[in-house]
């Protein structure tokens, strides 16, 4: 999951950076409604947090703008505007859910994961795929029902993957997922993560497409299982 966080209070934003990426949630954070623009115009996000409270433009404008030039992402409203009034005006505007500070951020990463559970179809928070299961909320793996540890990137790497199923996801589509505007970033290292979870998953875990990228393949199958 990619979020798009728009938030003007660092102290608030540097606590939901640092519980979604523990997570394994990549994060990108702007501080204005200039930089969300710029931000969606150049990457790709599966849900974005918005606060209201900006300080170049009233969030529920930005909002109501992003409806109308068409732009479908997910929107969590996250304010401190607490009347009636203001929740039916967000809730109109466009957002898909609102959460008033303060807030738990447990919370807040559960209305995120139903954000985009219902985005891409799902009615439930469990993702299986053969003989592999994804908890989305705890980020727990199970292969043949038996837990499977991974990194941070590797959970954002098999996220991205689950949540785009039969479809090729450039290397630069899966850095933006794994890494955010983080520029600073070697290379080969999305390519390392994918060698990590086909050690971990089983090698057909991740498929390559020559020349166009890789896609979601087949877990491991248990020991005497037929793999076809």
């Amino acid at each position: 999951m990619h979020v798009l966080l728009i938030e003007d209070d660092r102290l608030v934003a540097s606590g939901i950076v640092a519980g979604l990426r523990l997570l394994g949630v990549t994060v990108d954070h702007v501080d204005t409604a200039a930089k969300a623009r710029a931000a969606l115009g150049t990457s790709h996000f599966d849900v974005c947090v918005l606060d209201l409270g900006l300080p170049d433009e009233d969030g529920m404008a930005v909002l109501a703008r992003w409806r109308a030039q068409g732009q479908s992402i997910p929107v969590l409203v996250l304010t401190a505007r607490d009347a009636l009034e203001h929740r039916v005006a967000g809730l109109r505007a466009g957002a898909d859910d609102y959460l008033l500070k303060p807030f738990e951020l447990d919370e807040l990463v559960a209305r995120l994961h139903a954000l985009v559970r219902r985005a891409s179809g799902r009615s439930s928070d469990l993702v299986e795929h053969g003989n592999l299961s994804f908890s989305a909320s705890s980020a727990e793996v199970r292969l043949h029902g038996v837990r499977v540890e991974l990194s941070r990137r590797e959970l954002a790497l098999l996220r991205a993957l689950l949540q785009n199923p039969g479809r090729i996801l450039s290397l630069e589509q899966l850095q933006a997922s794994l890494y955010g505007f983080d520029t600073d970033v070697e290379s080969n290292a999305v390519n390392v993560h994918i060698h990590h979870l086909r050690r971990k998953l089983g090698p057909t875990i991740v498929e390559t497409v020559r020349g166009l990228g890789y896609r979601l393949g087949e877990a491991a199958a248990a020991a005497g299982e037929d793999p076809r």
